[in-house]
């Protein structure tokens, strides 16, 4: 399917949130028309339609991932697993009868709890501004092996976390560190070694009036235990928002906390 420069600029107007799900519809549309080219009037059109029938369209909840799968160099690992587990998890939540109950009119597409996965902390799932963001992680560890000296890691790591002294590495600076563990894939020698895997949770992120950055969970949590954690998250918020309040309008640091110490003793 073609698209003229016109209809390309006038859809990445559209909130990015729904830009995809958008340009599909406007796909569809002009395909049942026969026709192989999308002008700006096509997307004019379908924008008209897609407003008007905004609360059709909405399910409750939104869940995002990145195209890892599709060949990303960055990529730490398989978010297919996990991302099956997410969706099932939100599906037997009822987050659509909870936000027609909750909410004072008409639903809208930012009324939905969102989740964004991310296969490395690049994340253009944008997980920082979701109400829970999830980011594989493998971390590093300075092991026994003696260096090479070849440098490679300082080299690959954009954080300067890895200190090297006569080109040899003396010391890792965990604080700087993002956990995607590109110097581990280039260490020759093992004198990096994996010292866990598995993923970030960021909670309470939110754009609008009062844009708010995700708060990041202390750890590396497993498959399992972020699960966990959107279930709890799910019962707080149906618990406690009102009106359409997002996450991050309701969870305190203090509840960030309690959530920590309780997925620890499940």
């Amino acid at each position: 399917m073609k698209w003229t420069r016109e209809a390309e600029e006038a859809v990445k107007k559209v909130p990015f949130f729904v830009r995809k799900k958008v340009r599909r519809r406007i796909e569809q549309q002009v395909r049942l028309a026969g026709k192989q080219t999308i002008t700006l009037v096509d997307v004019q059109t379908a924008r008209k339609r897609f407003l008007a029938g905004m609360e059709k369209e909405i399910k409750g909840w939104q869940l995002e991932t990145c195209f890892g799968a599709g060949g990303c160099p960055n990529r730490i690992t398989d978010s297919e697993p996990l991302l099956k587990l997410l969706e099932a998890t939100l599906e037997s939540a009822d987050l659509l009868q909870f936000l027609k109950a909750s909410v004072n009119g008409p639903l809208k597409f930012h009324h939905e709890f969102r989740v964004a996965l991310a296969e490395c902390p690049n994340a253009c799932s944008q997980p920082q501004i979701k109400d829970m963001g999830i980011i594989a992680a493998r971390c590093p560890l300075h092991g026994k092996t003696p260096c090479s000296a070849c440098g490679a890691c300082a080299d690959v790591c954009k954080e300067k976390a890895l200190i090297l002294e006569n080109g040899e590495l003396v010391k890792l600076l965990t604080g700087r560190c993002v956990s995607c563990g590109q110097c581990l894939a280039v260490c020759p020698t093992g004198t990096l070694e994996e010292e866990k895997s598995g993923w970030r949770i960021q909670l309470g992120g939110k754009l609008g009036r009062h844009p708010r950055l995700a708060r990041e969970m202390p750890g590396i949590y497993t498959a399992e235990q972020v699960v966990t954690v959107l279930k709890k998250c799910l019962e707080f918020y149906k618990a406690k928002s009102r009106n359409g309040q997002r996450l991050g309008e309701i969870l305190t640091e203090n509840e960030i906390a309690d959530l920590v110490r309780a997925v620890h003793q499940d």
